[in-house]
């Protein structure tokens, strides 16, 4: 199984239960204690990013309210907070330099309208293709640009347009500084710095209030009682609001624009949407059964969004990472304390007027500077180092802050590209001899084009010697592929022997293997496991039968063992530390370790006929499943429990011909643990089981999906599972295997999930939001 947890949808009611009557929405309490946190942190910020824009700050209000009503409803990641951001600010400020504040109104609603016609053709997901180097680097380059500019605002003067104008200017700046506006300066970024560092008891407690809050507040709140003269917020009355107008000028400069904006609005929601879902799925128990984003509906409603903003006079919306992530932490559960928050900002727009007009300007520079400051990220910078992308990092963060946007990002894909292409090219091949042992090392990428090196360095290898070929690469393509198998074949031929080392090859090869030897990989996906008894004939008898084990066994012993001794060994020593219990049938076509790619130590496996969970208590109870579960919950601490069943089972055909006091076999007595599924199965017709795309094509596949949901709920009456559900430290998942189809299915919310999901879509947009799956000893679980 993934190391994500499966794709969760919600269900508001059991499905068994009466369908509800219509009722008004109601409000969860964790929804609006998240709307008020997130409306206090939005509030300061959104007045900051109109002031470095060099929009109407009411601008930001606009797009903040837009942002949460709009972008909240019809967005598709429930928890996302979209108003106006930090990296759309250096976009913003240069077309309002370029074109004026109503023409960048309408330059947003067509930007608006380019990403409903992007979302309509679901093509969300190409942007998750940019990479991550290009992204981090433009968010710094962004970064950068904002600290720079709001630091003239800090010591009391006014930027310029252009970054290099504003370090030419900063000596002079420096020389004539403002002591009022740098005292509220550094008296915001003390506090901002400060006070999530509040010590002790009391410390938790205050630390509850939003930093930027406190520290525009502490900062207004000063100025006001010592009397400074200080520019600060002026908020005209909203008759006199500006709304959106037709941008004049080339038209190819108008489309720049729009694309610029199309492109950072775009990309920074998606990756925020992402972002989010790890966030949700990182959260205990049943706040983590948030649906995952939908990328395609979230850039629609990003698009809804800003063509609202533009038109009602707000600046560009985007996915705000440090409302969404407060959003998470503070325990939404619903879209409602998006919309909420949003609602919240229209209040304050118009009623708390007179209070937000005493926030010195110089305030706001100082926490929108410091927010330029963070997103220069040392964690994207260690990342970028590991996976050796510092030129793609460095080239966008510098195209931004000296070229523009859009042109440093097609800076950085250009430099990403050509990096690419260079590994992908660039293949070392060496030849050595030590001891009698010729060594040909091959490291990078093995494609057609280093095939001719390939060939000269495997030709010095002279005949009826032992050669060791060590491939370091994640990546080799037909032809180099068939050249090195030639070579070998060649070599074996005459007299000598060849052993292929590294990530592409696992096994060793010494001599020309004899026919009957297995060609099954091992640690590699399965295949035909026929090719394990090559040259055998078939086995109608029990003698035959188990030669062919013992010369599975035997072939084993030569093959893998091995490869694996290393891992067995350090398993022996530090005893079994499985994370899953995996519970499923007996049935000899269900190979647990091949369908769920996992290694030795990964699963602890029950199987049963029928993969049934007898419930606890019951007369002439079986305890061997009720004893492994508790094994596995209470001494092993496995953190997820999965119950698979398959089609054709044997269990479930026995069952439908079975009548309910038929126990006069020990199959018929174990199988009347199955009868409750029969019920279930013979219960509410709106609450059957069924595989997403299709219903069941029978009655037998129809018993096979309602056990699994049954046993679930057999499993959730045994003690240790229950005390472990309520800590919050288990998981129950549903599965369903289609032998004649090799698909597996997973079953959608199994507190009261009926439908079972293909995994291989769930296990993509689980990655995209939880990362890739934790590597095992040598396969994935």
């Amino acid at each position: 199984m993934p190391a994500c947890a499966p794709l969760h949808t919600q269900h508001p009611h059991s499905p068994h239960s009466p369908a509800p009557t219509r009722r008004r929405p109601r409000i969860e309490g964790a929804d609006l204690s998240a709307a008020v946190a997130v409306f206090l942190i939005a509030l300061p910020l959104s007045l900051g990013i109109a002031l470095a824009t060099g929009a109407p700050l009411q601008a930001g209000l606009v797009a903040a309210a837009v942002g949460g009503v709009v972008a909240g409803r019809l967005g598709g990641c429930p928890l996302q907070v979209s108003g106006p951001a930090a990296g759309l600010t250096v976009v913003t400020a240069d077309l309002i330099h370029r074109y004026g504040w109503r023409a960048t109104c309408g330059i947003t609603v067509l930007a608006g309208l380019a990403q409903l016609g992007l979302g309509c053709l679901r093509v969300a997901r190409g942007a998750l293709a940019v990479s991550p180097a290009v992204v981090h680097g433009m968010l710094a380059g962004i970064g950068i640009t904002i600290a720079v500019a709001q630091l003239h605002i800090v010591l009391g003067g006014s930027p310029d347009s252009s970054v290099l104008a504003n370090l030419r200017d900063l000596p002079a700046q420096l020389a004539g500084l403002h002591p009022a506006a740098v005292t509220m300066s550094v008296l915001t970024l003390t506090l901002l710095l400060a006070w999530p560092r509040l010590p002790g008891r009391a410390g938790r407690l205050l630390r509850k209030v939003p930093a930027a809050l406190v520290a525009v507040t502490g900062a207004a709140a000063t100025a006001a009682l010592t009397g400074l003269a200080l520019p600060r917020v002026d908020l005209p009355s909203w008759h006199s609001h500006a709304l959106a107008g037709l941008p004049e000028g080339p038209v190819l400069g108008v489309a720049a624009a729009v694309l610029t904006t199309t492109l950072v609005c775009s990309v920074q929601s998606l990756l925020g949407a992402v972002a989010v879902d790890k966030l949700v799925a990182s959260r205990p128990g049943p706040q983590s059964r948030v649906g995952r984003s939908d990328l395609d509906r979230e850039l629609l409603g990003q698009g809804a969004a800003n063509i609202v903003s533009g038109a009602l006079g707000g600046l560009p919306v985007a996915g705000v990472a440090v409302r969404s992530t407060a959003n998470v932490k503070s325990g939404a559960v619903s879209r409602n304390s998006t919309m909420l928050h949003g609602v919240l900002v229209v209040v304050a727009a118009l009623l708390m007027v007179p209070v937000l007009e005493e926030i010195p300007l110089a305030s706001l520079a100082a926490l929108v500077m410091a927010v330029g400051i963070q997103m220069v990220s040392l964690h994207h910078i260690r990342t970028v180092t590991r996976h050796r992308e510092v030129p793609v990092y460095a080239a966008t963060a510098l195209g931004v802050v000296f070229l523009g946007v859009l042109q440093g990002v097609c800076l950085g894909v250009a430099v990403a590209v050509t990096i690419a292409l260079h590994r992908l090219a660039h293949t070392r091949i060496t030849h050595t001899e030590k001891e009698g042992v010729h060594h040909v090392r091959v490291r990078g990428q093995l494609t057609f084009l280093a095939v001719p090196r390939l060939s000269r360095a495997l030709h010095l290898v002279p005949q009826g010697t032992h050669a060791v070929v060590e491939l370091d690469g994640s990546f080799m393509d037909h032809a180099a592929y068939e050249s090195l198998q030639d070579w070998r074949g060649a070599h074996l031929a005459r007299g000598g022997t060849a052993e292929l080392t590294g990530r592409r090859d696992g096994i060793r090869t010494a001599g020309q293997a004899p026919p009957a030897e297995c060609r099954c990989h091992p640690w590699t996906p399965w295949r035909n496991h026929q090719s394990c008894f090559a040259g055998a004939p078939a086995a109608p008898a029990g003698q035959e039968a188990g030669r062919e084990l013992a010369r599975g066994i035997s072939s084993f012993q030569r093959n893998t063992a091995p490869l694996v001794r290393d891992e067995l060994a350090r398993l022996a020593r530090e005893g079994q530390r499985p994370a899953q219990l995996f519970l499923t049938c007996a049935d000899s076509r269900l190979v647990t370790s091949m369908i769920t790619a996992s290694g030795p130590g990964d699963l602890f496996v029950v199987r049963n006929v029928g993969n049934l969970v007898p419930p606890p208590g019951e007369e002439h109870g079986d305890d061997s499943v009720a004893a492994a579960i508790e094994y596995a919950v209470d001494v092993l601490g496995v953190r997820s429990i999965t119950v698979c069943g398959h089609s054709g089972c044997g269990a479930m055909q026995a069952l439908l011909t079975t009548g309910p006091d038929d126990r006069s076999t020990p199959l018929r007595r174990w199988l009347r643990h199955g009868l409750p599924s029969l019920a279930r199965m013979a219960g509410d017709l709106r609450g059957r089981p069924r595989l997403a795309g299709r219903a069941p094509v029978d009655a037998v596949e129809l018993l096979c999906l309602t056990n699994v949901v049954q046993q679930l709920a057999h499993l959730r009456a045994h003690e240790p599972v229950a005390r472990a559900l309520a800590r919050g430290e288990l998981e129950l998942h549903g599965m369903y295997f289609h032998v004649g189809e090799a698909q597996a299915y997973l079953l959608a919310g199994p507190e009261g999930g009926t439908v079972f999901e293909d995994v291989t879509e769930g296990v993509r947009r689980g990655e995209e939001a939880c990362g890739p799956a934790r590597p095992t000893s040598r396969g994935q679980v």
